[in-house]
C-alpha cells in the first residue's frame, strides 16, 4: 500500500465538509496541511479524487469510490482500536438508512423500539422518501429500494418479495355488476402507483407476454399505502404489491381479481443495497439482521 491511512482522515472531512477550508476548521489543521494531505493522496493512489479550485469543489468519481471504502476502513480502524483496548466491540454510532415510506410505516416503525433496546449505541436516522437516493453524496449506510439495482459498486441483498396483484373492494365488483373473474382490470383503474404507471407496462395474459398501458387517464401516486387506501374507500382496481394488502386481503375488506393478468414477479421486488460486503461496520450488520428478521414477520 503506497498511501498513507492518516491522509484518510483529512480526506473524509474535505468531502463531508465541502471544502478544504472547512475541513481545516473541523480538524483543527492548517489548511496547508489539508491541501497537502489531499495531494499525497492523490499521488500515492495515482488518482485525481478531487477537482478544486478557489472556489468549488467536486468529488470526482473515483473519489466517490474511495470515500466509500475510506468511510467503512474508519470505521474498522476505531473498532479495531476499540478490541485492542481491551473493550466490548459493540454496535455503535450514527447510522443513516433510506426506505420507502410505504415499507417504512408497515414494516420498519412498528419494530423500531425493539431495535432501540437491543442496539442502544447505534444512533439511528431514517430518511423517508420515494425518490432515489446518492449513497455517496447523501452519506446514507444502508437503503432500501423496489426493483432491480444497476450500481455494480453496491452490494445489493434480496429482502422480501411478492407478488404485484389487482385488487379492489367487494362493495366496488358488487356495484359495477361484475366478478373477480373479469378479463380486463384497465377500465377499472383510477388510480396507481406511479413506478407502475407505464404506457407499456409488461405483463401475462392467460400465460401469453404481452403489455398494458397506465400511462393515460390514471391518477398516479408515488405511495403505494395512498393508492391501498383509495381503493379501499371506492376507488375502483388497481395493482398493489401484495406485501401491503395481506391484511386486508385476510379480513376481506379487499379482493384479488383479474387472476389471467400477471405482473412480472420482480415488479414487487424489494432489497437492501449498502456499499461493500468488507470491512462492514457492526451497526451495519446489526440493521441487516433487524430487517431480516422484521421482513419475516
Amino acid at each position: 500500500m503506497k498511501w498513507n491511512i492518516d491522509d484518510v482522515p483529512v480526506f473524509l472531512a474535505v468531502v463531508e465538509k465541502n471544502g478544504i477550508s472547512a475541513a481545516a476548521r473541523a480538524l483543527d489543521m492548517p489548511k496547508s496541511t489539508v491541501s497537502a494531505a489531499l495531494t499525497r493522496l492523490e499521488q500515492a493512489l495515482g488518482l485525481r479524487l478531487i477537482d478544486r479550485n478557489s472556489r468549488n469543489l467536486r468529488v470526482t468519481g473515483e473519489g466517490e469510490t474511495f470515500h466509500r471504502q475510506a468511510v467503512l476502513i474508519m470505521e474498522q480502524v476505531r473498532e479495531t482500536d476499540a478490541a485492542m483496548a481491551g473493550l466490548t466491540s459493540v454496535p455503535s454510532g450514527r447510522l443513516v438508512v433510506a426506505l420507502p415510506p410505504a415499507f417504512c410505516q408497515e414494516r420498519v416503525a412498528p419494530h423500531l423500539a425493539e431495535f432501540r433496546r437491543e442496539n442502544s449505541q447505534v444512533e439511528l436516522e431514517l430518511i423517508v422518501t420515494s425518490r432515489g437516493v446518492d449513497m455517496v453524496r447523501e452519506q446514507i449506510d444502508v437503503a432500501i429500494v423496489v426493483g432491480p439495482q444497476n450500481d455494480s459498486d453496491l452490494i445489493s441483498k434480496f429482502l422480501v418479495s411478492g407478488p404485484l396483484l389487482w385488487v379492489t373492494t367487494p362493495a366496488y365488483l358488487a356495484a359495477q355488476g361484475v366478478d373477480a373473474d373479469l378479463r380486463d382490470p384497465l377500465p377499472h383503474v383510477h388510480i396507481c402507483e406511479k413506478r407502475y404507471g407505464q404506457r407499456r407496462m409488461p405483463v401475462q395474459r392467460d400465460g401469453v407476454m404481452g403489455e398494458i398501458d397506465l400511462s393515460h387517464g390514471i391518477t398516479h401516486v408515488n405511495d403505494p399505502l395512498v393508492v391501498r387506501s383509495a381503493v379501499l374507500n371506492g376507488a375502483g382496481i388497481s395493482p398493489l404489491p401484495e406485501i401491503y394488502c395481506q391484511g386486508p386481503l385476510q379480513d376481506g375488506s379487499l379482493i384479488e381479481v383479474c387472476r389471467n393478468v400477471a405482473f412480472d414477479p420482480a415488479a414487487a421486488k424489494l432489497s437492501v443495497v449498502y456499499p461493500s460486503r468488507r470491512l462492514m461496520s457492526p451497526k451495519v450488520r446489526v440493521f441487516l439482521d433487524f430487517l431480516d428478521r422484521i421482513s419475516r414477520i
